[in-house]
């Protein structure tokens, strides 16, 4: 078992919710995913299905259309997992606190074990939190 998780924390597979942003930290997640910050060379890949994924990065704040969404998307990864919270929308809520649909930020309706701040957020910064949240990966024995 000890060789599944450090492979897991070696190659992170990504699948990623956007949860009502306005692209930005889409747009900048791709650009490094990009070849120019290739992120590929520390093993991270996107994936279409949260079944597959280590890692769920959710971006944007969380509104009442897109709560059940992001929780289902959650439930459906596989033990061990780490959740990261992109941009501000998702880590305070942004310019959206206080509207009528806004639920929360992420960390208010996931367990959130990094935080990667920025509107949008830097592809560096991106790389970083990635980064992380392999390392929480690792540490985590299964």
């Amino acid at each position: 078992m000890v060789f599944v998780s450090r492979s897991r924390a070696k190659s992170p597979w990504i699948f990623q919710v956007n949860a009502a942003s306005c692209n930005g930290c889409l747009i900048e997640l791709l650009a490094a995913l990009s070849p120019r910050y290739d992120a590929e060379r520390l093993g991270c890949v996107l994936v279409g299905s949260p079944r597959h994924a280590d890692i769920l990065v959710a971006m944007g704040p969380v509104t009442s259309k897109t709560l059940p969404v992001l929780v289902r998307a959650y439930r459906q990864m596989p033990e061990p997992k780490v959740t990261v919270a992109l941009g501000t929308c998702a880590v305070s809520g942004g310019v959206f606190v206080g509207s009528h649909v806004f639920e929360g930020p992420v960390g208010k309706v996931l367990p959130v074990d990094v935080y990667i701040g920025g509107c949008p957020p830097k592809p560096e910064a991106i790389l970083r939190g990635l980064m992380k949240a392999a390392e929480k990966l690792e540490g985590v024995r299964g």
